[in-house]
């Protein structure tokens, strides 16, 4: 930018208005050169121009679009936190009513407590169990039959945590 207008002014400070009368056709043939060499610069100039303007819009333009992405991406970690403290809640109050179902299970009898653990989801009869005093699953599993027994502890025996 510096580079052009200086050459601009050193291109304005050498224009010499267009000489009529030339002493041989050499001169004229350089008169001619030099006006159509002004003649592509100013042209480049305001290519230049041009093209600065059009870089201008494109790098305002790729800041605010920049801009925006920021500030979705901060808007999907707030949401991303609120799922996370929302999830955290759901997965406590879960473990609640693990706890207060096992707690029902433990004053069943065990042949009825068996019959309700072996139709329920097995993952679900594992929290259970585990969430149940030692002496009580132990009673509940002796009257399941031997394949779910054998399956729940397993299940028991991997749990996740979550």
């Amino acid at each position: 930018m510096a580079f052009a207008v200086v050459l601009s002014q050193h291109v304005q400070a050498a224009e010499i208005e267009p000489q009529e009368n030339f002493d041989s056709v050499e001169e004229r043939r350089i008169e001619n050169s030099i006006i159509e060499e002004r003649a592509n610069i100013r042209k480049e100039r305001e290519y230049i121009s041009l093209r600065e303007k059009e870089l201008k819009t494109l790098e305002d333009s790729v800041d605010k679009k920049l801009a925006e992405m920021d500030n979705k991406l901060e808007e999907l970690r707030q949401q991303q936190k609120k799922i996370e403290a929302l999830l955290a809640v759901k997965t406590e109050e879960e473990k609640k009513r693990t706890l207060e179902l096992a707690k029902i299970y433990e004053k069943m009898s065990p042949d009825k407590a068996a019959t309700s653990l072996s139709g329920l989801d097995q993952k679900l009869a594992a929290d259970l169990l585990a969430s149940m005093k030692v002496k009580a699953a132990a009673k509940i599993l002796d009257q399941i039959s031997k394949q779910k027994a054998t399956e729940l502890s397993t299940t028991f025996s991997t749990l996740q945590l979550e």
